[in-house]
């Protein structure tokens, strides 16, 4: 299992990043690494993301004060620059709308020009997510459940961590995420949980805007979807710096995703008590904000597999660990395993599969590609 990092006791914002930052240091080290060359790839250099994300920390700041002090104290206590941190927690507003496109969109030259600027600063050198929301009326339990694969770079599994932390109300929070980020998949002593799918929009990072690390972190602060539906009204005036999906439970039996992007927001609901979302958008309002896709995502395909499982009278944890085992479309697969034939890269692999019953704040986690790992349940304190 990933280890768990619980700063829950610390007095404030700053001493929470600041305890995180410590327990995690190595970790984040290898967070920063791993998006150095990532960014390099699409000739960023790590400098100019930097300098990227430093522009979002207005927006971080208007959007939770308390925020920009834990990721101060994460810079402090990982030996990190805060630059760095944002870097991190800003990375999906750094990487270009065509990052997930066919490789040969990006620039030979430049990415050659970052690698070696990367270099020269002394850094190291070295198809996203699938998930499905069950209300309970469709539950084989009464209760919502939730399940997600996390699709990334198969190096990150070795960053990430279980944080156990909480916000400026006191309301705790129990996240998997990346080292040095404030939050990816989560659920809290609510009963909330959410998820996230990356999608790219053709105005991603085109501004400054509510990266969005930081809104599932701000979102994990809800007690049901029907708050973080309320927040996602009142955030439109700050904007958002990029795409995804956010697929939420919570402990009521409602659920649903809500897709962002910088030309705004909108929420796909269940249909026949369940809703399941890959890496595209589907909201009518933000289709003509789709950039292009490559084949190595599977997002289409991906999807009707999902709904296929879907479709499946009253899910429970079996079927739902069944859901993130299925390999029925190879290395395009819900469960994805490394194909080796593909750039490091863009080696895309199920590096944790993440299953969640908010009525009960359970959380299972298989930390390696599902279908070879077990599903854990983490300890409730």
């Amino acid at each position: 299992m990933f280890p768990i990092i619980d700063v829950q006791s610390h007095a404030n914002a700053h001493a929470r990043g600041l305890a995180y930052g410590r327990a995690a240091a190595a970790r984040v080290a290898h967070s920063v690494a791993t998006y150095a060359r990532l960014f390099a790839g699409c000739g960023i250099a790590w400098s100019e993301a930097a300098r990227r994300a430093a522009r979002h920390l207005p927006v971080i700041e208007a959007l939770d004060p308390s925020l920009a002090d834990e990721l101060r104290g994460i810079a402090k206590g990982s030996g990190q620059t805060l630059e760095a941190i944002l870097a991190l927690n800003c990375r999906t507003e750094i990487l270009p709308a065509s990052y997930l496109a066919e490789s040969a969109a990006h620039d030979p030259a430049s990415a050659a020009a970052a690698f070696d600027a990367n270099r020269g600063a002394g850094l190291q050198d070295w198809s996203e997510c699938t998930a499905m929301c069950v209300t309970g009326s469709a539950s084989a339990d009464g209760a919502a459940w939730f399940a997600q694969n996390w699709d990334w770079i198969g190096r990150q599994r070795a960053a990430l961590v279980i944080l156990k932390t909480c916000d400026a109300g006191g309301r705790r929070i129990t996240t998997l995420t990346e080292a040095g980020m404030l939050a990816k998949i989560g659920l809290n002593d609510a009963g909330f949980a959410l998820g996230l799918n990356i999608v790219r929009s053709l105005q991603d990072g085109a501004h400054s805007g509510i990266p969005v690390h930081g809104l599932l972190r701000h979102l994990l602060s809800c007690a049901s979807v029907a708050e973080a539906r309320e927040r996602l009204r009142t955030l439109a005036s700050l904007r958002f710096g990029s795409s995804s999906n956010v697929p939420c439970a919570d402990a009521s039996g409602e659920i649903a995703c809500f897709e962002v992007a910088p030309a705004g927001w909108a929420e796909l609901k269940p249909t026949n008590g369940t809703v399941v979302h890959t890496n595209h958008f589907q909201c009518e309002t933000l289709l003509a904000q789709q950039a292009p896709v490559g084949a190595a995502i599977s997002s289409t395909s991906r999807l009707d597999t999902a709904a296929a499982h879907a479709a499946r009278s009253r899910v429970g944890l079996v079927e739902m660990q069944a859901f993130l085992r299925d390999e029925s479309d190879g290395y395009l697969s819900i469960c994805r395993s490394p194909n080796p034939a593909w750039p490091i890269e863009s080696r895309m692999e199920s590096v944790a599969g993440v299953i969640m019953r908010p009525l009960s704040r359970q959380i299972w986690i298989a930390p390696d590609v599902p279908s070879r790992a077990a599903f854990a349940e983490l300890p409730a304190a």
